[in-house]
C-alpha cells in the first residue's frame, strides 16, 4: 500500500451497538444482487442511516468486499485510483496480484489514462473465481469530471464477479437512467429509508430510552 494512503478509509465501518433490525432493506439489497444488478446506488441525505445499512449488508454478505470511505481529496484521479486499486487489492483471499499493474502505471512520473489503469484491474479479477463487492461511501464528496468518467467506465465494463455499491446523499454524475433501462441498476432512497411506524418506536423505546407505544 502506497504510504500517503490513509488505511483506516479502507475499512468496513462498525455497526453500532443498538441497531434498529432492518430486515426489508436487507430483502431488498441482497434481491438486487440476486438479480444479477451490477450497481447498488443507496441515495439519501444525511441522517438515513445509509452507511450502516450498507455495512450491515456486506457484513451479513460474508463475502469479500472492498470498502472506500471518500473525502473531497479523492477528487484528484490519480488519488482515486490509487484508492480504489489498493481496497481491493486488499480484499481477503485475493491474488496478490490484483491491482498491482495498476498501482505500478499510477506511480509513474506520468500516469496514464484511467481505461490504461484500469483494464488490468478488470482482467485480473474476470480471472479470480470469488465474488466481490466494492463499496464507494460518501460518493457526494466527489464533484470531479475525470473520476465520474472513470467509474463509468468501469461500469460498463464490470466483471460479473465484481458487485458496486455507491452510498450517497445525492446521486452521482453517472448515467444512472442507461442503468436503470438496462435493469442493472438497484437503488434506494429516502422514501425506501425512513423508519416504520414499528422501528421508530423501538429507537425511540431501546436507543433513546423512552416508553412510547406504536399509537403515541
Amino acid at each position: 500500500m502506497p504510504d500517503e494512503l490513509l488505511r483506516t478509509k479502507l475499512f468496513v465501518p462498525q455497526t453500532r451497538p443498538f441497531l434498529i433490525p432492518r430486515p426489508h432493506l436487507l430483502k431488498r439489497l441482497n434481491e438486487g444482487w440476486q438479480q444479477n444488478h451490477k450497481l447498488t446506488l443507496i441515495s439519501a441525505p444525511a441522517g438515513f442511516g445509509k452507511t450502516t445499512l450498507a455495512s450491515t449488508w456486506v457484513r451479513q454478505r460474508e463475502e469479500p468486499v472492498a470498502w472506500l470511505s471518500l473525502d473531497a481529496g479523492d477528487q484528484d484521479l490519480t488519488r482515486f485510483l490509487s484508492y480504489l486499486l489498493t481496497t481491493i487489492d486488499g480484499v481477503d483471499g485475493m491474488s496478490s496480484t490484483i491491482g498491482k499493474k495498476g498501482l505500478q502505471l499510477l506511480q509513474s512520473a506520468h500516469p496514464p489514462p484511467a481505461e490504461a489503469v484500469l483494464i488490468p484491474l478488470i482482467n485480473d479479477i474476470v480471472a479470480h473465481l470469488d465474488h466481490i463487492f466494492l463499496v464507494l461511501d460518501d460518493y457526494h464528496t466527489i464533484e470531479a469530471t475525470a473520476v465520474d468518467d472513470a467509474l463509468t467506465f468501469l461500469l460498463d465494463h464490470l466483471p460479473e464477479q465484481l458487485h458496486l455499491v455507491i452510498v450517497t446523499r445525492v446521486d452521482p454524475n453517472l448515467p444512472l437512467a442507461r442503468y436503470r433501462a438496462r435493469g442493472s441498476l438497484n437503488e434506494l432512497r429516502a422514501a425506501d429509508l425512513r423508519f416504520t411506524l414499528e422501528e421508530a418506536a423501538v429507537f425511540l423505546n431501546e436507543v433513546m430510552g423512552l416508553a412510547l407505544s406504536t399509537a403515541d
